[in-house]
């Protein structure tokens, strides 16, 4: 399942990132999107996901949340 998939207010565990861009996998590795790493969904707004990695808030798209796979 992606982090697309997800629902607000759950936590899960990052199983792999799977995209062949490799630009967008290092962004996502520099917000701390590992395998093993937990991710929360705080919000999900006009197809943008608000996310807490690591005690840190962040905004990604649904291309990149389409790209975790949890």
């Amino acid at each position: 399942m992606t982090l697309s998939n997800g629902e607000v207010n759950k936590t899960y565990t990052i199983r792999a990132v799977n995209t062949a861009d490799k630009d967008m996998q290092d962004y996502l590795f520099t917000l701390g999107c590992y395998p093993g790493e937990s991710i929360t969904i705080i919000a999900k707004l006009a197809g943008n996901y608000i996310v807490n990695i690591k005690d840190a808030r962040y905004s990604i798209d649904d291309v990149l949340a389409k790209s975790v796979i949890i």
